[in-house]
This record gives C-alpha cells, structure tokens and sequence, in this order.
C-alpha cells in the first residue's frame, strides 16, 4: 500500500505569547501543497514486530530509528499491536524548510497502518496520538485549509480560496531549526486577526498578511529576504517565508517562463493552488 505525503505553506504567522511550558502560542493558516514525498508500507516476510524503513531520495538528516515514520509505527504499536513492517520512504520535501515535510510522513504512516491492517482508530483519536510527535502532524489527517492555534494544534476550518493562482516555492541551501527560529523571536499580537485579513483580497495581504518568523530568520540568513523580494521583482502578488524557513512562497497569476533559471543552487517546485 502506498501513500504520497503532501507539504504545506503557512498563510501568515503570529507568535502571539511564550507559554509556562516553554512553547509559544501561535496563529497561523495551514494551507496543502502539490509537494510530495512517496510512502509505502508492506507486511515483513520475517516474523518479527517493528519497522525497518528503506530511505531513497534526499538525504535525510537524522538517523533512521529517529525518523518520524519509525517513530509513528511505534506510537501506533503502542495503542494497536502491530506486526513487523518494511518501510519505504522516497523523501522529495526538504527538511529544514518549514514545509511540514517530516510532520506529513509521520501522519500518513499512522494512515497507512490503519488501512493496511484494519485497525479501527478514528481520525480524531490519531489526532490527539500524533501530536506529540509534531503540533502540525494533525492538521495533515484533514489537508485542507486549517486556522492552527494554540501551539498549532488547535485546528478550526478556514474559508480562504487561492484557486486561480499558482505556486512558485523556493528552498535555497540553507536549513532553519525550529528551535533556532524560535530563539530570537518576541512575542506579540497583531492588530487584525489572520482571519480577518485572509478574508481580503490577496492583493492586498503584502501590507497586511505577515510572518514573525522572517525578522528573526532574515537577520540570519539575508539570503532568504532576497529571494522574497526576487519573487515579488518576478511579479508575485504576495511572497512570504513558509513556517520558520527556510522555504519562500509566492503566489502568482502567471509563472515566468524557466522561474528555475532565476534562482541557482536552488530546489524549485511550482504548482496550481487547489483550494
């Protein structure tokens, strides 16, 4: 059985207050993307339990019993035994980008044991397991647009539509941790709600529609604030850094011809906006 894990984009972001638990509390939309991985999962010919995952694709930067896939096999063991498994995980998404990539892998693997297997768990009891190994994992058991709050678990449905617009994300050579990003942010609250100003059109989100990550992240890494301005100087009507980076978005009515060519060194992936 095979499976294509899809990334995000953040539509805005608003790190609105530090918790007593050390996180943040958040607001932002998540928004699904055509960017996918491919994950497929057979019974072990062998009679022993676990998983042994096969990686092919980008490197990932983690060792493999740490990756999320291994780790949402067990959680899922942990509330349904499990048989032994074989993994086989071709990564496309980069890690590091803010994209969800690693967070998308790990729900569809709790997905695909449950279909694989017929384990009778509902998607809000997967909600509530997976959390803990990324506060976006749940938001990919639903994959449409989704208001995350609290810290980006709380999920509420979203009317917000892109349709007739079209992708061009970016991914230089540059990695951003979540925990760095998070480092040399001040908390605080916006005037408008996200809410509000995605119900506007988006030519007019430039203004208005921020993500409070990109201070922090662009003082490190100018090289992404030049690419957010490369995208808007190519024509974006709106460009923004996807979650904490280190990926950029921009939304536009017309791709330019070759959009590769403009940025070297770079991953590159366009697609239709579908919601």
């Amino acid at each position: 059985m095979i499976l294509f894990p899809n990334a995000k984009i953040n539509l805005g972001l608003n790190i609105l207050a530090q918790r007593a638990d050390g996180y943040h509390d958040i607001a932002t939309v998540f928004y699904p993307i055509g960017w996918r991985d491919a994950l497929e999962v057979v019974p072990s010919q062998e009679s022993e339990t676990g998983c042994r995952l096969h990686l092919s694709g980008m490197p990932v930067d983690a060792p493999v019993e740490d990756n999320l896939v291994v780790r949402a096999y067990h959680l899922l063991s942990e509330m349904h035994p499990l048989p032994g498994v074989e993994a086989y995980l071709h990564k496309v998404i980069p890690y590091g980008a803010g994209l969800g990539g690693g967070s998308s892998d790990a729900t569809f693997m709790m997905l695909l044991l449950r279909d694989l297997f017929s384990i009778p768990v509902r998607n809000d009891e997967l909600a509530a397991s997976v959390v803990c190994l990324g506060a976006d994992c749940p938001f990919f058991l639903y994959n449409r647009p989704m208001l995350a709050e609290g810290i980006g678990d709380r999920l509420s449905p979203v009317e917000v539509s892109l349709r007739g617009y079209s992708l061009v994300l970016i991914k230089p050579q540059v990695s951003v941790s979540t925990a760095e990003a998070y480092s040399s942010v001040t908390p605080s609250r916006p005037e408008k709600p996200l809410s509000e100003i995605l119900s506007s059109p988006v030519e007019e989100w430039r203004d208005m529609l921020g993500n409070d990550f990109e201070r922090s992240v662009f003082a490190q890494y100018p090289l992404l604030s030049r690419i957010k301005q490369q995208l808007y100087d190519l024509g974006a009507i709106y460009a923004s850094l996807s979650g904490s980076g280190s990926a950029l978005y921009g939304l536009f009515r017309l791709v330019p011809e070759e959009v590769e060519k403009f940025f070297p060194h770079c991953q590159v992936w366009t697609g239709e906006c579908t919601y």
